[in-house]
């Protein structure tokens, strides 16, 4: 089946150059000494902002003799795509718009830390962007109230519109169910994978209500525990979880492994983020199944109350576990609302990939080009997660660039369902799970 088009709208590259003569005034702090941000707005999408570094006026070399950014990101699916362009036919055309500041983001007392210097908007066309990359911007622009006697300051910025195809999958229904995935392709839904969900109990490998694994690898479950901590187990704790992604044949192709319990903190009844739950991502390979990523999920404290994670990248050593992981994604859903669990490795069309931006701390840079960046690039993949207590059905979209065979889109499949699960594996300790979740004693109990 056709991937479906998605369109990959992309801000980066930005500089400031402020010329002496028209430096703010004593009480507004001087970008060379306090770095500027600006707010990033496409219509109908989330604003976004990010840091602009401060150029000094004579730097002839930026940006070409320095490392590129990306600063803003906007995934365009084809309804969105149809929409806005319908829109800019018929009335103003679509622009993105940038407001830039200087001093430092945040506010006080309600009121923004930072002082407009100026607004830029910049024209889109998207016709024709599901299959051509088009560069809308990429250059200087002159911003703030100065910029017709030419003194005034200098932005730079990037805007461009590449074709991002991707795979998209829905499960059928909650992961703990067993359900069936289907693949997605306009008003298609063709069934490509079904899933298997088990619980293991404390005294064996022997799974619950008939819950079994029909295919798995005979020698996959003895060396899980290596992957787990070796900390007491608690009484109170959520473990033996585990969930494989079948072919339409029954061959497995993928599996998730819960390895390291989900248990509360001491004193609380939360998982704490210095003692995180985690699962296995694997794959099939040599008649047995091997590590290909880890997951880790904790419950945020404070106003946030989150569900945070963080998805690593297992490298391939043979056999050794000496090599070091590599973080992908690490960010936090909403407990109450869900959210969209996100790898996204930010590369321009220049091939070259990006650091991740997963992580809220980061905007990523084009620098890269060793493992993992070699091998994974741009929008990687995207999960779809519903709050707690909701019927959550997720929905998971892949980069076509990244999947080459079925194992491929498994293994996405299967880490879209360990975070899902992960949300309930997180679920404070006073609530109870559903009866799929819970093991026989503790029903009983």
């Amino acid at each position: 089946m056709d991937p479906c088009p998605f369109v990959r709208i992309t801000v980066g590259n930005l500089a400031l150059k402020i010329p002496v003569a028209s430096k703010p005034a004593r009480s507004v702090v001087h970008p060379s000494s306090s770095p500027c941000f600006c707010k990033i707005k496409l219509k109908n999408f989330p604003l976004q902002t990010a840091v602009i570094p401060y150029i000094p006026p004579d730097n002839t070399q930026f940006p070409e003799g320095q490392h590129q950014t990306l600063a803003a990101t906007f995934h365009l699916c084809k309804s969105d795509l149809d929409r806005l362009v319908t829109k800019s036919i018929f009335t103003n055309k679509l622009h993105i718009k940038i407001s830039i500041y200087t001093g430092r983001r945040g506010n006080t007392c309600g009121v923004n830390s930072g002082r407009l210097l100026g607004k830029v908007s910049v024209p889109l066309d998207l016709a024709g962007t599901e299959s051509r990359g088009v560069v809308f911007h990429n250059g200087w622009i002159s911003v703030g109230k100065e910029c017709l006697k030419g003194s005034s300051a200098q932005f730079h910025l990037n805007v461009r519109a590449e074709p991002d195809p991707r795979f998209v999958f829905q499960f059928d229904g909650e992961p703990e169910c067993s359900p069936q995935v289907f693949q997605i392709q306009g008003n298609i839904r063709q069934p490509v994978f079904t899933c298997k969900f088990s619980l293991r109990t404390t005294t064996g490998d022997r799974n619950q209500r008939s819950r079994s694994l029909q295919g798995e690898p005979n020698n996959s479950r003895s060396w899980l525990s290596s992957f787990g901590s070796e900390r007491e187990r608690p009484l109170k704790e959520r473990k033996g979880w585990s969930i494989t992604v079948h072919d339409l044949s029954g061959s497995p192709v993928a599996a998730a492994s819960m390895v390291t319990p989900f248990v509360p903190s001491p004193g609380s009844d939360r998982v704490s983020r210095s003692n995180p739950g985690s699962w296995l991502i694997l794959r099939p390979g040599d008649g047995t199944w091997k590590p290909w990523g880890r997951l880790e999920a904790w419950r945020e404290r404070g106003s946030s109350d989150g569900l945070g994670y963080r998805f690593e990248l297992i490298p391939d050593t043979k056999g050794s576990m000496s090599a070091a992981s590599i973080v992908l994604a690490e960010s936090t859903l909403s407990s109450h609302k869900g959210g969209k669990f996100v790898i996204d490795l930010g590369a321009g069309s220049n091939g070259r990939a990006t650091s991740p931006v997963g992580s809220p701390r980061g905007s990523g840079d084009y620098g890269h080009g060793l493992w993992p960046y070699c091998m994974y690039r741009g929008f990687v993949m995207s999960a779809s997660v519903d709050g707690e207590g909701k019927c959550s059905k997720p929905g998971v979209e892949v980069s076509v660039q990244h999947v080459n065979c079925t194992e491929d889109a498994a293994a996405f499949v299967a880490l879209s369902a360990a975070v899902d699960l992960s949300m309930d594996a997180c679920q404070l300790f006073s609530q109870r799970l559903r009866k799929e979740l819970c093991q026989d004693q503790d029903l009983l109990g």
